[in-house]
């Protein structure tokens, strides 16, 4: 099976960078192992969806250079279409490295494909529960939701907020609708009451001049958001590719984040469609950046560590909603051991990255 629902070639870093900043790219940045070079000089990154904000800190690596500085010479990104296409690509072998999320690597996992998380980049679970402040006069408390309308895609985040209503105990009280990929606009006309969705859809409500308020899911069920995915089989021929990659995928969040409008420009001068929504794409950066990517295992561990609650949560969570095709571990599809914590950018990432 090959890449039929890729839509558009994003970026190719070798390009990039060598018309942005010739002159950084022999550095490959403190702590990184000089002896550890990769068996291949050029990759493929799948995207989830289409380039946003929220993908600031591949396209900063790929335009400063640091892939290449790493001994990986050409980072072509792409788009992608779904947490789920990306995990079931990178368990194909169809790309060296994907971005999906923690469930969509479980899912793929449960039907005999074997994508396997490398590196957490939301440290957190990207689901929210949202509305017009106007509905609620200001949502608190999910037993707020109790006799109301609530909509979402299909999908990992209908999953996610069901289980959010059943855990608060108001599932039953409430009448559930498919809002397709309309979420936003249904939430602020009124047709539902309240919405499942990203934070990023908070960020487009917001954007439309409207308050909103949220409730996390995380809080009822921890699990991870974006992360980074590889093959077993192409982490096993050549993790000194895959070690690279996260270093240089680190040095750029700490770049991002600690230059956040120029990280903007990158990807805006990468995907010129996002000019007209720059600032939207700003903001969904600033939420990322400063609410999901830091946790207490980064602070500890470094940028990209995985711990097992949240797998195991995560999975608990779906499990019992019959969303997977056949019992797996949950602890079998992740790995920390491709982390370099004695890099700078992922051992000390917390404290880089503190204002």
């Amino acid at each position: 099976m090959g890449l039929e629902r890729r839509t558009i070639i994003a970026a190719t870093a070798g390009g990039v960078a060598s018309t942005v900043l010739a002159g950084c790219l022999s550095e490959r940045g403190p702590g990184a192992q000089e002896s550890l070079e990769p068996d291949v000089d050029s990759v493929g990154l799948l995207l989830n969806w289409n380039p946003s904000g929220l993908h600031a800190p591949y396209f900063v690596a790929a335009d400063r250079g640091f892939y290449e500085a790493e001994g990986i010479e050409e980072v072509t990104i792409e788009s992608g279409d779904g947490s789920d296409f990306s995990a079931q690509q990178a368990g194909l072998g169809n790309v060296e490295f994907a971005i999906t999320s923690s469930d969509q690597v479980l899912n793929v996992n449960s039907r005999e494909l074997s994508p396997l998380a490398v590196g957490i980049v939301m440290q957190r679970n990207p689901v929210v529960v949202f509305a017009p402040r106007e509905r609620f006069d200001g949502l608190s408390d999910p037993l707020q939701l109790a006799g109301t309308t609530v909509g979402s895609g299909p999908g990992m985040v209908r999953q996610m907020t069901e289980a959010f209503l059943e855990h608060h105990g108001v599932r039953e009280s409430v009448e559930y609708v498919d809002s397709g990929f309309d979420t936003v606009q249904q939430v602020l006309t009124g047709e539902i009451d309240a919405a499942g969705g990203v934070f990023g859809d908070v960020v487009d409500a917001e954007q439309q001049g409207v308050e909103i308020d949220s409730l996390s899911v995380q809080e009822a069920v921890p699990s991870y958001g974006h992360l980074v995915a590889t093959s077993e089989e192409f982490a096993a021929n050549d993790p000194d590719a895959v070690r690279a990659f996260l270093r240089a995928t680190a040095r750029g969040a700490v770049w991002a984040t600690q230059n956040p409008d120029d990280a903007i420009d990158v990807v805006v001068d990468a995907q010129p469609e996002l000019e007209e929504v720059r600032e939207n794409q700003r903001e969904k950066w600033e939420l990322m950046r400063t609410e999901y990517v830091i946790s207490e295992a980064v602070r500890e561990h470094g940028w990209g560590w995985s711990e097992p609650e949240p797998w195991e949560s995560t999975y608990e969570t779906l499990a019992a909603a019959d969303f997977f095709a056949d019992e797996i571990d949950p602890g079998s599809v992740w790995e920390n051991e491709y982390l370099d914590a004695e890099y700078e950018y992922i051992g000390e990432y917390a404290d880089l990255v503190m204002e």
